[in-house]
């Protein structure tokens, strides 16, 4: 009998939430509009696309004709539409809730749109861990697709993946289908002829042999050089099309569902928590993923595929630890996400109703921060991307001041005052103290320097520390190595290139001399001891000597009634009530403080720092109240400096200056320096509205720079303005027993 093989082609087209228009609007010409050319150009060809929200709500709005065309080939079944999470979250690390609410809220939007129920999902990144097939099912979905690496990790062979399996948690089933690395690698970079021949070699007598290819989008057109390679004068798309066109008698095309209805299962598997083979490299540690990159290297080159099936990477989850910002992220995400739906049950249990629209708002903004893009880092820009990241960050914060006024609205909380827990917020089993005001929000780790990790301007929907940590990547090694090999592709090339396998790429020259490495977490108010041999230029690159151990040393939080006399260094907690000590006629006052050393000639100096944050509630203003003492018996003298640092997004953008009142006046925010004998400072962003005005009472030098990071992305190397970081810094000399004491009071406008 002849050898004949279906082909099920499966497109997933995203933008996240936040990217800018032009980026839509490029995508839609270069990617996704000629893609549904081409098929309306092919009717013999079936398909499978997935839109996510994100990009559906930019389409309506800006290319609705899209919509109408989308609709006319779902309705004639050439085109399969897929559903998913609304906003493309990671779906196992939100709420289940949630889950169901975007699924939901996805299932909906297509069949107003479309007028086609969908079956099938796509699972972001491909995502997976066992108890989602729990949740597919009770939300209507009958299969999705997950990539060979999965299956591998099981104990299947390549040979094993031309189907689909049945898996399934607590009797809730669910199909599953593969993605063919082989197919994603090949499509569309291999020649045209020999994705072809691959496919009828692969074929059978069976009649029901399935290959499944399921990737992005935006690879056809929009990664480097690929649009002219995909839609130019020789068209790889068109051409493939035609091929498949030709060969019909050995090739057919095939919707996923389609496919379910005319065949069974190849058999039942449970699968283990897995991704995409690249992104298990992505999540390791940087020396652990250098490793395991030269471990699979070795087994490629020695074709040892037993032993490649079973090499496992890391878990996605792990995002959370290496990147402790992505951790912050995600819990304010989960702390949101609590009070919303606490709030919303409530209201259920009383026998209220909302209000449609408040309640449906509420949500919107809830799921909106949980679009994946910022939850990770690969090859992608991912949590590098400052826009992206910010957008997460406001529509939660967005999120709560609804709830808040919808509360005030129905007068549950008429008197409402400002709220402090100290809570294990981050999940490290320390806790943290949470400060939350009608107009800021301000946390504090006490673990960690007695910093503050993130101060919401509610308002402006804002988080003003939403910075990012310098911090070395896996990749970096490559951009070195290839700058010393001259084997650099600058921006503009028109070659094509597969992201995951190509040449090194960069969008200007020197990046290789910006790579510097910050030595913890960027936050605000980090109280440094900084020797006399360091200057500006050090601390930039972090290159600078720290004599004291308070930058990343514990703090202890003052308890109500504790005196200073009665202090017991050994005494680590850091539960109990904060307390207003009549200095705040509203709002809340945080007192730190913290046992340790600053080193000289001599020694070691015994040194006590407290420090107190004193939270406004009806104002965006901030005090910040410091002491040290020197508890040893010789004279200290040191350079004492807080650390603060600044999201600025787009502040390296004409109309964006800094301030220190220094005869040089106002410069870029994009620059770097040292001032002398300042007592103000102030930072403005033009296009964000953002005032910032800082002044304390001893005249200090000050110390500035912009804080860029170096990530890769699908575009190549690039440097990426992640905020400003602005020191003051005193001269500080104090005999035995002596205090010095300072106030920092910090606006905003």
């Amino acid at each position: 009998m002849k050898k004949t093989i279906l082909l099920s082609l499966v497109i997933h087209n995203h933008q996240p939430v936040g990217n800018f228009d032009f980026v839509f609007e490029r995508a839609c010409r270069e990617a996704y509009e000629p893609m549904i050319a081409l098929v309306e150009k092919h009717p013999e060809v079936k398909i499978a696309l997935h839109y996510t929200g994100s990009l559906l709500d930019w389409i309506i709005v800006h290319r609705h004709d899209l919509i109408d065309r989308l609709r006319i080939l779902a309705e004639t079944k050439q085109v399969e539409i897929l559903t998913g999470g609304y906003y493309e979250p990671i779906l196992v690390s939100i709420p289940d809730i949630d889950k169901a609410g975007q699924i939901k809220k996805l299932n909906g939007t297509i069949r107003e749109l479309f007028h086609y129920n969908p079956e099938g999902s796509w699972l972001a990144e491909r995502v997976w861990e066992p108890h989602l097939a729990k949740t597919f099912s009770e939300n209507g979905v009958k299969y999705t697709i997950v990539d060979d690496t999965h299956f591998k990790y099981a104990g299947l062979n390549e040979d094993d993946l031309f189907g689909y399996y049945v898996t399934e948690e607590q009797g809730n089933k669910l199909d599953v289908f593969s993605t063919l690395k082989h197919l994603r690698y090949t499509i569309p970079w291999a020649e045209a002829d020999d994705v072809i021949g691959w496919l009828k070699q692969e074929g059978d007598s069976s009649g029901r042999k399935l290959a499944l290819m399921g990737d992005d989008g935006e690879k056809f057109g929009m990664w480097p050089g690929t649009y002219d390679h995909c839609w130019g004068k020789n068209a790889w798309m068109d051409r493939f099309f035609t091929a498949l066109k030709e060969n019909a008698d050995a090739i057919t095309t095939i919707t996923p569902s389609e496919y379910r209805k005319r065949y069974s299962p190849l058999g039942r598997i449970y699968l283990p928590t897995a991704s995409y083979d690249e992104m298990t490299e992505w999540v390791l540690p940087v020396k652990l993923s250098g490793k395991f990159k030269i471990v699979k290297d070795r087994l490629k080159r020695k074709n040892d595929l037993d032993a490649l099936r079973f090499l496992k990477g890391g878990f996605w989850r792990n995002f959370m630890v290496k990147y402790p910002e992505i951790n912050t992220m995600h819990k304010k995400m989960l702390r949101v996400s609590g009070k919303i739906h606490s709030f919303l049950d409530a209201r259920a249990g009383a026998g209220s109703i909302l209000p449609a629209d408040p309640e449906k708002l509420l949500l919107e903004r809830l799921w909106a921060g949980q679009c994946n893009c910022p939850y990770w880092h690969g090859v992608f820009g991912g949590i590098y991307l400052f826009h992206i990241r910010s957008a997460v960050y406001e529509n939660l914060i967005e999120a709560e001041l609804l709830l808040d006024r919808l509360k005030d609205d129905l007068k549950e909380k008429q008197d409402r005052k400002p709220v402090c827990d100290v809570v294990d917020f981050d999940c490290d089993d320390n806790d943290e103290i949470l400060v939350e005001t009608a107009v800021q929000n301000f946390y504090i780790d006490p673990q960690r320097g007695g910093t503050c990790f993130e101060w919401d301007w509610r308002e402006k929907h804002f988080n003003l520390l939403n910075t990012l940590t310098r911090k070395r990547e896996i990749y970096h090694e490559e951009l070195i190595k290839a700058v010393k090999e001259g084997k650099i592709v600058v921006e503009g090339s028109k070659r094509p290139e597969n992201i995951h396998t190509e040449a090194v790429r960069v969008k200007e020259s020197g990046l290789e001399k910006r790579l510097f490495y910050d030595r913890q977490r960027r936050a605000s108010f980090v109280d440094h001891f900084i020797s006399e041999n360091s200057d500006w230029e050090d601390f930039y690159k972090s290159g600078y000597s720290e004599t004291g151990d308070f930058a990343s040393g514990r703090y202890i939080l003052r308890k109500n009634g504790e005196k200073s006399e009665a202090e017991d260094p050994g005494n680590n907690s850091t539960a109990g009530n904060l307390h207003d000590n009549g200095a705040v006629n509203s709002g809340v006052e945080v007192k730190l403080y913290k046992h340790g050393f600053v080193k000289n000639a001599s020694g070691k100096i015994p040194v006590k720092l407290e420090k107190s944050f004193i939270v406004e509630d009806e104002s965006e203003y901030i005090t910040v109240i410091y002491r040290i003492t020197n508890e040893g018996g010789i004279k200290l003298e040191a350079n004492f400096g807080v650390e603060t640092n600044w999201a600025l997004m787009g502040g390296n953008a004409p109309g964006s200056y800094f301030d220190s009142g220094s005869p040089g006046g106002k410069v870029m925010l994009d620059t770097a320096g040292e001032c002398k004998a300042a007592d103000r400072l102030s930072m403005h962003v033009d296009w964000l509205g953002i005032d910032i005005k800082c002044s304390w009472n001893i005249k200090a030098s000050v110390w500035w720079y912009p804080v860029e990071t170096i990530s890769n992305s699908e575009g190549g190397f690039e440097r990426i303005y992640q905020g400003f970081c602005v020191m003051p810094l005193w001269r500080i000399i104090l005999m035995p027993g002596e205090e010095w004491k300072e106030e920092l009071r910090i606006s905003l406008y």
